[in-house]
């Protein structure tokens, strides 16, 4: 906590808290009522910066005990491998409940289409967790969306409602006045909780820094083989190969979010440090979603169509 000189005669001295203090206070407050409310929340992982910002407070809220839910990964069996090497380990290290959940199940079971081996599974993650959220009668998904990345989300509220089949409707969205929410749901129905949605690319970058935070190897600067596609640099893998008149080299990059690798490109970047990365993070005016999400700038239904049928 940081002091201030306050004007006036007495010149006493009276504590003031920097922003990041405060959006840890609402996050921890969010979590803390809405395990309260629910009998059976989960924590949604992605092995992104913003879910391990997410699973870190969620840590301060309720350690030194357990968790009160599991942490639940909808796997699309097209992420990066330094992403699941990183959940799986930085799971074992807390000691946590993990459950995947598998879209390549779901295409398995015929629950959703197999789009291809070289196609983006990423709108078929709603299917996955809908039927995972049933599975194991969740009321409450805790996830680590923030107002900034798309106009969509701007329009949700911290608590977010689900009907019996997962969708959202933006106009019955309860008041949310001086942080006071009502969090009650009807069997079958779901909550989705976002204690992050205050929060900037910057913001939890700057958060990152303060708390050391481990992140992916793939959010700092490396140099890896890519092709440009569409305006954007996809890393080459299994499931990225060089389409005709594409030509393959290798180029000094980061990525900015983590998603499937079929639709999330990487940037040029230099920005190997927490440090440098805020810089680079303060001079950017596109979100990282708008910059480097395929699924958001190619797709042919907007990211509000996708959250109503029932995505994050």
């Amino acid at each position: 906590m940081e002091t201030e000189i306050t004007p006036g005669e007495t010149g006493q001295r009276t504590p003031t808290v920097d922003h990041l203090a405060l959006l840890e206070s609402h996050a921890i407050f969010v979590l803390r009522e809405v395990a309260a409310e629910s009998e059976r929340p989960v924590l949604l992982f992605s092995g992104g910066k913003d879910s391990a910002v997410l699973l870190h407070l969620a840590m301060k809220a309720f350690r030194p005990g357990r968790l009160p839910f599991p942490i639940m990964h909808v796997d699309t069996g097209h992420n990066f491998p330094e992403v699941i090497e990183y959940r799986d380990r930085l799971v074992a290290d807390l000691g946590e409940r993990l459950i995947v959940a598998s879209v390549q199940d779901s295409i398995d079971q015929g629950r959703v289409p197999d789009p291809g081996a070289t196609a983006s599974r990423n709108r078929l993650q709603t299917t996955t967790l809908l039927d995972a959220i049933a599975e194991h009668s969740f009321d409450a998904c805790f996830g680590g969306a923030r107002r900034d990345e798309d106009k969509a989300r701007a329009k949700e509220r911290i608590l977010s409602f689900r009907d019996t089949f997962g969708q959202w409707d933006p106009k019955r969205q309860r008041p949310e006045l001086w942080h006071l929410y009502q969090g009650r749901v009807q069997p079958g129905e779901h909550l989705r909780a976002f204690p992050l949605s205050d929060r900037t690319e910057l913001d939890i970058w700057q958060y990152v820094s303060r708390e050391q935070i481990p992140l992916p190897s793939i959010y700092f600067a490396h140099r890896r083989p890519v092709i440009e596609r569409d305006g954007m640099l996809l890393a080459l893998c299994d499931w990225v190969t060089p389409a005709d008149g594409e030509t393959p080299h290798e180029a000094c990059v980061r990525f900015r979010t983590v998603g499937d690798t079929t639709c999330t490109g990487a940037v040029a970047s230099s920005a190997a440090t927490v440090e440098e990365i805020i810089a680079e993070v303060a001079a950017s005016r596109v979100s990282e979603r708008g910059a480097t999400r395929a699924d958001d700038r190619f797709s042919e239904t907007s990211m509000e169509d996708r959250k109503r049928e029932g995505y994050f």
